[in-house]
């Protein structure tokens, strides 16, 4: 898998929010409606429909992405997006022998920076290690006392064992997501994540899902990005200043 990868859609998306939008003003049935929207009236309403910001109908078209090679510094960011879906991988039930990691771009470049991360990383992975063995070692004495077989008393004590000794891992810690959105809460996360005062591996992640979503569903998602590309920058005195250039990267 790709870092990002759209896995499902509805499908004849952009043609359902124009029959819902449409069902709204007409008289008319949703099979009537559907019948006469041809592409040609798909596209020319829901151009329409795109600039005047009318975005209640796009609510139910749904992508599902998967994402994997990011931190979980990125998810806890991610999840703060609540009109959606999540299943992510867990590191209460998921024993890491040998945790993956995201190093910033910063730390990367810099010799010194990055010696010293590694070793962190290092030394995050030992602590690990040592505190489920321990923690194994009591929890499956405690169940053999307590007359488990020994399959069980040895299942037991594993997650009980890798349950706690996770606290010890860094947010640097790499993830991977499954989740699930529907066109206008996307329309927001574009909005807030694809700007340039959001965290860099998120606003990554952001601009790489929308050219997904821009593949499948051009008019859709014609006007998505940050918000400074379709009006003035709604960050004030926080303002990148760099709207020309955002514009330019995402028209």
């Amino acid at each position: 898998m790709d870092k990002v990868e759209l896995l499902r859609y509805t499908p004849d998306g952009e043609k359902l929010v124009a029959a819902a939008a449409r069902l709204c003003y007409s008289s008319s049935g949703v099979s009537e409606i559907e019948e006469k929207l041809t592409e040609d009236k798909v596209e020319s309403f829901l151009s329409l429909l795109m600039d005047l910001n009318h975005e209640s109908p796009i609510e139910h078209v749904t992508f599902t992405f998967g994402i994997e090679g990011i931190s979980r510094t990125l998810t806890h960011q991610l999840v703060r997006h609540r009109i959606a879906s999540f299943s992510q991988q867990s590191q209460r039930y998921v024993k890491l022998e040998q945790f993956e990691y995201i190093i910033p771009p910063a730390i990367a470049n810099n010799k010194k920076a990055r010696e010293i991360f590694e070793k962190a990383m290092r030394e995050d992975q030992k602590y690990y290690d040592e505190i489920s063995n321990l923690l194994f070692d009591e929890h499956y004495n405690k169940y053999i006392e307590e007359k488990f077989d020994e399959k069980e008393a040895r299942n037991r004590a594993e997650k009980e064992s890798i349950e706690d000794a996770r606290y010890i891992f860094p947010n640097a810690c790499e993830t991977k997501i499954v989740f699930t959105m529907n066109a206008r809460s996307l329309m927001n996360f574009f909005r807030l994540r694809c700007c340039n005062r959001a965290q860099w591996e998120i606003r990554e992640i952001a601009t790489l899902m929308l050219k997904e979503v821009k593949k499948v569903y051009p008019i859709l998602f014609k006007n998505a990005g940050p918000g400074c590309i379709n009006g003035p920058c709604p960050e004030g005195k926080m303002t990148c200043g760099k709207m020309v250039e955002v514009r330019e990267r995402f028209k």
